[in-house]
């Protein structure tokens, strides 16, 4: 009796349900189809496969996701202020065309002020660039949503605003686009002083941007007494350049301890730092040196190592409590 009544089910499917072996999207399109006149239904498949082409090529989940970890990047730079003749492109560095006596011909009170300017257009370019890409994240949702809807008849009425979408959207990316590189600072006043007949040389101010420092993860490695660190900057410096590196001990439990940090310039990308407490955790943080051009910072990498246990304690290390205060961080040396 079972295999009667699935047979004759069958039987009933297959005369009342001719589609049921249709691909579901096919079916979906069929009925849509049936929605509109057939000069209508060719006006709606050209505009959604023009969408869908838009939101594929020019606004793609790929495109954007570069984008935003383009912007993350951007956000741990850092922005100096390049001082160029007219005619001379950013990045040259020749100093037979660039001589470091630029400098003194420029007003100190000036330049100082000019890097206020400089800080401000840098925050500002950061956050236009923020609010730019949640404009095309927004609007890749909204048309995407769009180009989902099962009702064919509500993306035609409003085709009008989606070209006009599809237009500011365009617009959002050039902007977006324009303001990723740092460009010209605007003067209003002169920057060189009157120097008599001394001829004054023309100059112009940008922003430029260095790529930031990051500590080597794999490469940095912590010992029971000392810590072995690397680090890089992703895209080559034209010139060597000076860090500055930072460690202290974190949680120190006397007042011996919290000698356990420091402050030290390294003029390479590796720095051994020794006599450091076994089986204890240290904060490291590098950053460039400090420069007279520079006008905005925020990131500085960090990165946190423990160091190994040491040898049980007998007699010999519990005379180490003994030592006087400063003992125990010794001299710190560099490693190449």
């Amino acid at each position: 009796m079972n295999f009667q009544v699935t047979g004759l089910a069958l039987d009933k499917m297959k005369l009342k349900s001719p589609q049921s072996f249709l691909d579901s999207e096919e079916v979906e399109e069929a009925e849509d189809q049936q929605l509109l006149e057939p000069e209508a239904w060719r006006t709606y498949m050209e505009r959604h496969n023009m969408l869908r082409e838009f939101l594929t090529t020019e606004l793609s989940p790929q495109l954007l996701k570069r984008h935003h970890v383009r912007m993350q990047l951007l956000k741990k730079c850092s922005y100096y202020i390049e001082i160029l003749p007219k005619h001379l492109a950013l990045g040259d560095q020749n100093p037979v065309v660039l001589p470091n006596t630029m400098f003194q011909l420029i007003d100190p009170w000036k330049f100082q002020r000019m890097k206020k300017v400089g800080t401000t257009q840098t925050k500002i370019q950061l956050l236009l660039l923020g609010e730019l890409l949640e404009q095309l994240d927004r609007g890749r949702a909204a048309l995407d949503a769009l180009l989902e809807a099962p009702d064919p008849q509500p993306f035609l009425a409003g085709w009008g605003l989606v070209e006009q979408q599809l237009a500011d959207l365009s617009v959002v990316m050039d902007n977006f686009l324009a303001i990723m590189a740092p460009g010209h600072l605007h003067v209003k006043h002169r920057l060189v002083s009157d120097i008599g007949a001394t001829k004054i040389p023309r100059i112009r101010l940008m922003l430029s941007t260095k790529m930031p420092v990051m500590f080597d993860r794999k490469e940095s490695v912590a010992y029971q007494d000392w810590v072995s660190l690397r680090w890089f900057v992703t895209s080559q410096p034209a010139a060597p350049e000076q860090y500055e590196l930072r460690f202290k001990l974190l949680e120190p439990q006397t007042q011996q301890e919290c000698t356990q940090c420091g402050v030290v310039p390294v003029a390479s990308c590796t720095f051994d730092v020794h006599n450091l407490l076994p089986n204890r955790t240290y904060k490291f943080t590098i950053k460039r040196a400090e420069s007279y051009t520079l006008v905005y910072e925020l990131w500085q990498d960090s990165l946190t190592l423990q160091t190994m246990p040491g040898p049980p304690e007998g007699p010999a290390s519990s005379c180490l409590g003994k030592l006087p205060k400063g003992m125990i961080l010794g001299v710190l040396s560099v490693h190449y």
